[in-house]
């Protein structure tokens, strides 16, 4: 797995501190994706594990940004459900932070996640923007409720 540009120290990317941001870069149509680690520096040094099986991965494990197809909702619901859920990978360990990336996809992982190599780093997200994220995410979804509790 190789991380295009990731030079110690040489990796230029942006920040984002607003959903809009995001919202913006994602509509361009470039494929998108977050993943909530330690940062591509360390990632290029260890990867991605199956925790369950203790397997590598081909790639790194992460999350789409861009909308299906059938998603009719606008696209902020869509960035705020994606960011959500994995967010609780960085609430327990507050050393993990959500970045967005792209790359070349050579699989799925264990749970039909995409799996990424020749990652380029594009953006961190900041704090307030998963918060704000976390707002979304909670006042237009059923956040929690399966199909017995409807």
């Amino acid at each position: 797995m190789t991380l295009a540009g990731t030079k110690r120290g040489a990796v230029d990317v942006k920040r984002f501190d607003c959903l809009d941001e995001l919202e913006m870069l994602v509509a361009d149509g470039v494929r998108l994706f977050v993943r909530y680690s330690h940062g591509w520096e360390r990632d290029r040094e260890s990867g991605s594990i199956d925790t369950e099986s203790g397997l590598e991965l081909p790639g790194l494990s992460v999350n789409p940004l861009n909308p299906e197809p059938w998603w009719t909702r606008p696209l902020s619901d869509w960035l705020a459900r994606q960011l959500c859920q994995y967010k609780h990978l960085m609430e327990k360990d507050p050393s993990r932070f959500p970045w967005v990336l792209r790359g070349t996809c050579v699989g799925r992982g264990p749970d039909c996640e995409p799996l990424l190599v020749d990652v380029e780093p594009v953006a961190v997200l900041s704090p307030a923007l998963i918060s704000e994220a976390t707002l979304i995410y909670h006042s237009n979804f059923a956040a929690g409720v399966g199909p017995a509790d409807r």
